[in-house]
């Protein structure tokens, strides 16, 4: 008897999820960039590609960070203007204002530790290649050891 190949997920529910994800960030630098701002303590840790498609600022700043960069939005970042398919921000480097735009495609890891939450994506041409895994930022998250506490419970955003 033959034995029939696994199905392939013609679906790309891992690339589909990612896209999910993505939108959380979305929502949450729409939310800083709301009159209100950031609430209580949170801040962000935003990691992205420097060399991705669309990303753009000062050419002498990214040519300082070729893979990856990381920006803080926490106290001093200035117009910070949350789009559809990017974000952009004015952050100061070296005491100088330089604005940035990152489309969020680019962004490999967003990490609020105020409270412990860590989302970390994949950037790729094709669905599923991993991509190098990001620098760390100054206060990293610590390591889960359950494999249980690397999921992220989506109920809190479900309609009930």
């Amino acid at each position: 008897m033959a034995q029939e190949p696994p199905a392939q997920d013609q679906m790309h529910y891992e690339a589909l999820a990612q896209e999910a994800l993505r939108g959380v960030v979305k929502s949450a630098l729409k939310r800083a960039a709301s009159p209100e701002g950031l609430p209580g303590a949170h801040h962000f840790y935003i990691t992205f590609k420097t060399d991705a498609p669309g990303v753009s600022g000062p050419a002498d700043l990214l040519s300082k960070y070729p893979d990856e960069m990381t920006i803080v939005l926490q106290h001093q970042y200035w117009d910070l203007a949350p789009g559809e398919t990017f974000f952009s921000v004015t952050l100061k480097f070296g005491g100088s204002p330089k604005r940035v735009s990152v489309p969020y495609a680019a962004v490999t890891r967003f990490y609020d530790p105020s409270v412990q939450f860590l989302l970390q994506f994949e950037v790729s041409g094709e669905p599923g290649e991993a991509a190098a895994a990001p620098e760390e930022p100054s206060e990293p998250p610590p390591a889960p050891t359950d494999p249980a506490e690397k999921v992220v419970s989506l109920d809190q955003f479900r309609k009930k």
